[in-house]
């Protein structure tokens, strides 16, 4: 079906629900449980970052990846330009671009500002999955990007 034919209200909601998980995705690293992106895909769902042949495939794997990121990490994104579009009634893809601010080591309080650490984009690929719309794929580009800060330890 062209996606011009799909009644427009079904193709706007597609694309809400598919913004949503992008959002969803930096929220849950950022202030919930990061291993719980996992849930945002579907089973056979696919991670990838090109640069450093890095990829993560299946739900379990998934889980154990994103959940095996620091304790001690603080990081906040921002995400922007998100366009999704809308291929069939259960397909779509997107682009979204990323900022990323973190320090590992912290142990409470404000951080004093710096540079982000990464600017890039993601480029993904979403299902609809028994009413659900999910990731099925995400591509990470990162054409700014360096090496995460140690928060040093403040003096008592």
């Amino acid at each position: 079906m062209d996606p011009l034919e799909q009644p427009a209200l079904e193709r706007l909601l597609a694309e809400r629900a598919c913004e949503r998980l992008v959002l969803d995705f930096v929220h849950r690293l950022d202030l919930g449980e990061p291993g719980s992106v996992a849930d945002l895909f579907t089973e056979d769902g696919v991670w990838r970052w090109p640069e450093g042949d890095r990829l993560v495939e299946g739900r379990a794997a998934l889980r154990a990846y994103f959940g095996g990121r620091p304790e001690d990490r603080l990081s906040r994104r921002m995400m922007a330009n998100v366009l999704v579009t809308v291929d069939s009634p259960t397909k779509a893809r997107a682009t979204s671009y990323f900022t990323t601010y973190r320090v590992d080591g912290h142990t409470g309080g404000m951080v004093p500002a710096g540079p982000p650490v990464q600017i890039g984009h993601y480029e993904d690929s979403f299902r609809e999955v028994g009413g659900t719309w999910l990731l099925s794929t995400r591509t990470l580009f990162l054409p700014f990007g360096g090496p995460t800060p140690r928060q040093r330890p403040s003096a008592a």
